[in-house]
């Protein structure tokens, strides 16, 4: 077993695919990976089993698809806009709204 905590944090794009190819190799030869990351697209992408945890307790714990899609999870975590960027929520994006 590899345990690994924020493996990808702080890393440049280039190595985080390096370093994705190396974690999915060991988990394809049977391997298994413990890992605690924030990066919800990069946890969806390696991950067959995904836990998620807040204030201490789970929350979710599923296949990746169906515990980003758990009401819980997005609220605690990925927010209401989640599945789209930031310029498709038909609203202005200014640092005071009450001044548009």
């Amino acid at each position: 077993m590899v345990m690994l905590d924020e493996p990808m944090a702080g890393v440049n794009p280039a190595l985080t695919q390096s370093l994705l190819g190396h974690v999915t190799a060991l988990r394809d030869e049977g391997t298994s990976i413990l890992f605690v990351e924030h990066d919800m697209d990069m946890v969806r992408d390696i991950s067959d089993w995904v836990v998620v945890m807040s204030q201490g307790k789970v929350i979710a714990e599923g296949p990746p698809d169906d515990v980003m899609s758990n009401e819980a999870v997005i609220d605690a975590y990925l927010g209401v806009h989640h599945d789209r960027p930031l310029t498709d929520t038909g609203e202005a994006l200014t640092a005071h709204p009450e001044e548009a």
